[in-house]
């Protein structure tokens, strides 16, 4: 986010406070805001209604961008807030890549599927007789940069050739 909107003083994290991760994940972003030396605020969102004000909320404090924690209910509402950050000219940046998949202007995490994929073969494992204290815990190892040009475009957003080149998929 500080390659897309360098001068941001203001980041807004989009979140759902009913879920436990939101609450983790926020704190992480409140340590690399503090090192980034960016302001971080939360906005929270618990139902479609409060998506389009709370983004709104964000641009009118200030916020240079949008961070969006994903979570079940933030997931159902990808193309919704996807929507709502472009029609307010708001880089956002997600976690899954199934949101700039529905318009985001671009994702940063792990390859979901190749996760539930390894969560199969681990179930499988066990189901064979494998013991749990036996399999050892795992983490991922790969991160995948997602961006979205056409979403880029009609937002007005330039996005610096340094992202471009690091991007594992662009989606023109």
């Amino acid at each position: 986010m500080r390659e897309i909107v360098p001068a941001a003083s203001l980041i807004a994290a989009v979140l759902n406070p009913g879920t436990p991760y939101a609450a983790l994940a926020y704190r992480e972003l409140e340590t690399a805001a503090r090192v980034a030396k960016i302001e971080l605020r939360a906005f929270e969102v618990r139902s479609p209604e409060e998506i389009p004000p709370q983004l709104e909320a964000s641009k009118v404090a200030g916020a240079g961008g949008l961070a969006i924690l994903e979570d079940p209910f933030t997931f159902s509402q990808r193309t919704e807030i996807a929507a709502a950050a472009s029609r307010l000219r708001l880089p956002a940046i997600y976690g899954y890549r199934e949101f700039a998949e529905a318009g985001g202007l671009m994702s940063y995490g792990t390859d979901h599927g190749k996760q539930w994929r390894r969560g199969a073969e681990i179930i499988d494992l066990i189901l064979k007789g494998g013991k749990p204290a036996d399999i050892p815990v795992e983490q991922p190892t790969t991160f995948e940069l997602v961006v979205n040009l056409k979403t880029a475009k009609a937002s007005n957003i330039t996005v610096p050739p340094t992202i471009l080149v690091r991007a594992d998929k662009i989606i023109e």
